[in-house]
């Protein structure tokens, strides 16, 4: 299967997913095999949140639709201008991926098939059914790709390389036990925001889109601060006020309440809108329903603290105050050229040997 076909069928799969949108799904006629799969996929959206509480209808919308978006014909053909394609033979990529937000390893999984490999996919229990079902619409319009596509319940066996994304603790187990197979093992990370106070209402409002979306599970999701010393908070509250509405949702009020008491509990210094909380901590990395702060005296200083930090950081964001920082709002709605980790996994994929 040549690189042009690749790219064509995930295009097509761009169009299939981009009828699903939150209380505006429309069905396209001229997308393929809508016939099989349009209401049984409608169907499992709405079921997502009984397989994940955390996989609302509203959330597993926004990253179809992310995708939705990302694949079409410009970004497929600027993400692929860069490599040379040619590889001796296909090799077993296995993926062992996270299940934090809806079709987290999506990525990981385009990535190994658009080099030319086989993909051996190990699916987290808390993201079962996604990936699969869409997996199954690609081999419909690509009958070559059940060849190339495994998914695996239990123990992975024959694979010649691994990407295994997790957390701090299970990288060690992973780093050892794939120590003789060329890897990339992911770890905690978290995103920062660096702000100077001038940023605009509009702005900070889409910096809350970058907390809250996903209801901040996503390593792409800002979970810390950096303000300048004397930061007055009230233009970031009145901003995020916006998405109050969080509150209303169980899992998160029942973290945002518990995360509460155990600090209130430790007499920390809090301030609290009431859906959620900002804690002073150099720590990168919040519970849900917090984000913490610190103060900085310098962006020079801030800068140089995100260099040696940078392993642990995934997404920076601010208003061009820092180097290689992205615009609010953008956190979760990462290009194909965006790669996690900042490890090319395609550039991965395209060495084994």
């Amino acid at each position: 299967m040549d690189l042009e076909t690749k790219k064509n069928v995930f295009v097509t799969l761009g169009r299939f997913l981009n009828q699903f949108a939150e209380n505006n799904s429309n069905q396209d006629l001229s997308v393929p095999n809508n016939d099989l799969f349009f209401e049984e996929f409608e169907q499992l959206i709405q079921l997502s949140q009984s397989h994940n509480g955390w996989y609302t209808p509203e959330q597993v919308y926004f990253s179809i639709q992310s995708w939705a978006k990302a694949l079409t014909k410009e970004n497929l053909d600027q993400w692929t201008s860069s490599y040379d394609f040619t590889i001796a033979e296909s090799k077993t990529i296995a993926l062992i991926l996270a299940g934090n937000i809806p079709l987290v390893g999506f990525h990981d999984f385009i990535s190994v098939l658009i080099s030319g490999h086989n993909v051996l996919v190990k699916t987290s229990s808390n993201d079962q059914h996604l990936l699969p079902f869409l997996a199954k619409y690609l081999i419909t319009l690509e009958p070559q790709l059940a060849q190339k596509i495994t998914f695996v319940e239990g123990k992975l066996e024959n694979f010649d390389a691994v990407i295994a994304t997790g957390s701090n603790n299970t990288a060690r187990y992973f780093e050892y036990y794939f120590k003789d197979k060329p890897s990339i093992i992911r770890k905690n990370r978290n995103s920062v925001a660096v702000l100077n106070g001038q940023e605009t209402k509009e702005q900070l409002i889409a910096l809350g889109e970058d907390i809250f979306r996903y209801f901040g599970l996503g390593c792409r999701n800002v979970s810390k601060l950096f303000v300048p010393k004397g930061y007055s908070f009230d233009a970031f509250f009145e901003a995020i006020f916006e998405y109050q509405d969080v509150i209303h949702y169980e899992k998160y009020a029942n973290n945002y309440d518990y995360n509460k008491a155990v600090f209130l509990m430790s007499n920390y210094k809090l301030l609290d809108n009431g859906f959620l909380t900002l804690k002073e901590d150099s720590s990168h990395a919040s519970p849900i329903s917090s984000v913490f702060y610190e103060y900085y005296d310098s962006l020079a200083e801030i800068e140089k603290r995100l260099k040696t930090e940078a392993e642990t950081i995934q997404c920076i964001v601010s208003n061009n105050l820092v180097q290689n920082s992205i615009t609010f709002g953008q956190t979760q709605r990462p290009q194909l050229w965006d790669y996690a980790d900042h490890v090319d996994t395609i550039s991965f994929s395209l060495t084994i040997n």
